[in-house]
């Protein structure tokens, strides 16, 4: 059975290009396009990793990892964070809220790989 990866992403044409290469890699994607949704169906789904945008409506990408990894029931969840600013800051913030990864955008399509594969439990 194929990994779930999550990805929440408010950049439509951004969600289709990560959607298109995890999909070629053999992941099943589910995706949401705002934080409150996110957590829902983080619940729902159960995925093997989160691909998490920073900018999103509502919550923003650090509170969702935030409660995410507060919640007991997702504290392991594997989240790598996205974000179009590529500030040190933002990277500090990100792994501060408990990201495995941050990486800014555009992000190399073979390193977000590698570190998916390393980071989902074969």
């Amino acid at each position: 059975m194929a990994a779930k990866v999550m990805v929440i992403e408010d950049d439509p044409s951004f969600l289709r290009y990560l959607s298109h290469i995890l999909e070629r890699e053999g992941y099943t994607v589910i995706s949401a396009s705002n934080g409150l949704t996110g957590l829902r169906k983080v619940k729902e789904e159960k995925p093997s990793l989160l691909i998490l945008d920073v900018m999103l409506p509502g919550l923003d990408g650090f509170e969702v990892c935030h409660r995410l990894h507060d919640d007991a029931e997702t504290s392991t969840l594997p989240v790598i964070m996205l974000s179009a600013k590529g500030q040190d800051s933002d990277k500090t913030s990100a792994l501060s809220v408990g990201a495995r990864e941050f990486f800014a955008k555009p992000v190399d399509r073979l390193v977000l790989l590698n570190k998916i594969k390393e980071l989902i439990p074969a």
